[in-house]
């Protein structure tokens, strides 16, 4: 019979993520590749201790990422193969974001819950994180491959809970380098799409509508959605935007969006969802809303508190669907 984790357990958790991101630095998922092999095989292709290898890939099998074969050879298990840079899932690049830049982070969680301020808050940076980290291209490298692993696993579930067909142009408000509206034009033929974020994100958003053959039908345009958000399109598309920021924050980028659309237009926003009461199921959610508090400075909502906000900047409610372990509110413009 198995037994309840200790505090003594739980708060070991962050060796896991260690484990975890040793395997992707070394490119471990994509050295063992489709058949086992041996640790000495396995040493020289990484570039690793034989000695300490293995013990690294035993602590990996016990977690289920190896499996550990006769004649001491290991393997990759499907849900091991998620840190293959290759792999449909690949969370590689959130495993590396997660380990260099978020962890960081967290170790300041004491201080924000006692101020209530953000890291570059506390830093006196202000309560842009975006604008604080303009100057770090390996913050921002980082964070965009981040979330292009996120984001791709989720276009197939977007495409499911919402019905395109009605959609002529899109704009994804904070699209970033294009992963996600790419994915809808290319499942929607109709469609074309925008990505409308900072200049920064501009060169490699580019470079992958050229990639995967969207170029006609996906283009840039920088901006700030703070000042003014472009007109054309019938649909406004937000993932993970508004949890970046406090309500007068967001309350700025809704009146923009209002703004761009034409009556009877539709916003879509996804975000994760807070539930009105917690279970333990319910981690992923409560941890994420501790992270916005500690990076961003914003906040995960509930259902009703998105509705609340969106519907005050003149939208009305239509649907809410499910899309994995985010949510997906769909609301259009109301009348002049």
């Amino acid at each position: 019979m198995s037994r309840s984790p200790s505090v003594y357990d739980l708060v070991q958790s962050h060796r896991i993520t260690a484990v975890i991101y040793a395997a992707a630095k070394l490119n471990l998922a994509e050295a063992i590749g489709g058949e086992a092999k041996s640790v000495a095989e396995l040493a020289r292709l990484v570039c690793a201790d034989e000695s300490a290898l293995r013990r690294l890939l035993v602590a990996l099998t016990t977690l289920g990422l190896c499996t550990q074969a006769t004649g001491d050879r290991f393997g990759i298990t499907d849900l091991g193969r998620e840190l293959d840079q290759t792999a449909d899932p690949s969370f590689k690049d959130w495993v590396l974001f997660e380990s260099e830049m978020l962890a960081q982070s967290w170790s300041g969680l004491v201080d924000s819950v006692r101020s209530g301020k953000s890291a570059a808050e506390l830093r006196g940076d202000g309560d842009d994180r975006y604008a604080a980290t303009s100057n770090a291209p390996e913050w921002t490298s980082r964070f965009n491959a981040a979330m292009v692993s996120l984001t791709r696993s989720l276009v197939p579930k977007i495409v499911a809970a919402h019905d395109f067909t009605a959609a002529r142009a899109i704009i994804d408000v904070g699209g970033g380098t294009g992963e996600l509206i790419s994915g809808l034009v290319q499942r929607n033929a109709h469609l074309d799409g925008v990505v409308f974020d900072l200049a920064r994100c501009e060169a490699d958003a580019r470079a992958h509508f050229v990639r995967v053959g969207l170029a006609d039908r996906c283009r840039f345009v920088a901006g700030n959605f703070f000042e003014a958000i472009p007109g054309g399109a019938d649909t406004i598309l937000m993932k993970s935007i508004l949890h970046n920021w406090k309500d007068d924050r967001c309350k700025i980028i809704l009146q923009n969006c209002y703004d761009a659309l034409p009556t009877a237009g539709t916003l879509i926003v996804i975000e994760r969802i807070m539930p009105e009461h917690f279970k333990a199921e319910d981690a992923g959610c409560a941890l994420s809303d501790l992270n916005m508090l500690r990076g961003p400075g914003g906040r995960e909502r509930t259902e009703a508190e998105y509705r609340t906000l969106v519907v005050s900047a003149g939208f009305s409610f239509v649907v809410t669907a499910g899309v994995g372990s985010f949510s997906l509110l769909k609301f259009t413009k109301s009348g002049a």
